[in-house]
């Protein structure tokens, strides 16, 4: 877009023109386009106007339309859109960066176990383990326990969800209740879990009801607090609005209190996803005969690093799955967020 300005006098009023096709710019006198972005104010040149001054913005848009420019058109971006642009581009190299650190995690792993003079005991190469990992799974014990560990994990977040979700809701709305159940709720996590799952496993046997109740446990402190933050955190004027228009109990509870609490609920829910992979180990460690926790037992007790090693990794891809399945499904209940 060119813009022309010319100062008027006693004969001539003022004139300013607006036009994006060069060759109506050079019916003004001889004025010459230049080819840089320019915003300053020229005094007017020798021989031309007698009374006047030029604004020239030298860049040309690329649609013929006449009207007031943009900030764009002349060359120029707010610091909003160069940081959309930034984010956009770190976004596009995560994958990329992810897989430089992998590798990198790796050939120093390699490096570690070849150049450091350990035996493979101690520290496997990542060949070895990918060679065990190999064996595992084609033998089916990998998968077997692996599901076995999955199920006590999905049923143990699940109860401890639920039951975590149903306290703290009553916990919000009565204070009377938070003064009676503090105590024993900041207590249950003033003591180890690796200290009581030896007695649960020892109340309620080897079997998998005692390691879906340490998942439920370790799961059901975050998930309760973000519950009743999140609770709370609803604004007052939103109940005297609600109340307003005539809304029940039920209507608040589903049209104010899920929506508005369920941000703070979700990320609860993240963090019980992965502590709930924690407690079902915890529960095979201390006594099971299935489970990825009972073969890091036979990896030791073997001296079968690379099935240690190959456990770990499993129970790691594992918490990542379920952390990913969360921040997935929170991504399409707050989807309202983004509007």
């Amino acid at each position: 877009m060119t813009v022309w300005i010319e100062e008027g006098d006693d004969d001539r009023p003022a004139r300013v023109w607006l036009d994006s096709r060069p060759e109506n710019a050079l019916c003004f006198r001889g004025f010459v386009s230049a080819s840089r972005v320019t915003s300053r104010l020229f005094p007017r040149p020798a021989g031309f106007l007698p009374r006047g001054a030029f604004l020239l913005f030298a860049r040309t848009p690329t649609s013929p339309d006449v009207g007031i420019p943009k900030s764009g058109d002349f060359g120029l971006r707010s610091p909003k859109k160069i940081m959309t642009t930034l984010t956009k581009r770190v976004d596009s190299l995560r994958p990329i960066l992810g897989l430089v650190s992998v590798a990198a995690f790796l050939l120093a792993w390699h490096l570690a176990a070849r150049l450091g003079g350990l035996p493979a005991f101690i520290l496997p190469a990542p060949a070895d383990v990918w060679t065990r990992f190999l064996r595992a799974l084609v033998d089916g014990s990998l998968l077997s326990h692996t599901f076995v560990t999955l199920a006590e994990v999905l049923v143990g977040l699940l109860a401890g969800a639920l039951f975590a979700t149903l306290i703290g809701y009553l916990v919000a709305k009565s204070r009377l209740l938070e003064n009676l159940l503090s105590p024993y709720l900041v207590a249950s996590q003033a003591v180890p879990l690796v200290a009581i799952a030896p007695l649960l496993v020892i109340w309620f046997g080897p079997g998998m009801f005692s390691k879906v109740l340490i998942c439920a446990l370790i799961v059901f402190f975050p998930v309760l607090v973000n519950t009743v933050v999140g609770v709370r955190a609803v604004p007052a004027a939103l109940y005297d609005l609600m109340r307003s228009l005539r809304a029940g109990h039920r209507q608040i509870f589903l049209k104010l209190e899920i929506p508005a609490a369920l941000p703070v609920f979700l990320g609860g829910l993240r963090v019980g996803a992965t502590l709930s992979v924690i407690g079902a180990v915890v529960g095979e460690l201390v006594g099971s005969n299935r489970g990825l926790g009972f073969l890091v037992n036979v990896g030791r007790g073997q001296y079968d690093t690379a099935l240690v090693f190959v456990a770990v990794f499993t129970l790691i891809a594992l918490a990542l799955a379920l952390y990913g399945l969360v921040a997935w499904a929170e991504k399409k209940l707050l989807v309202w967020q983004e509007r």
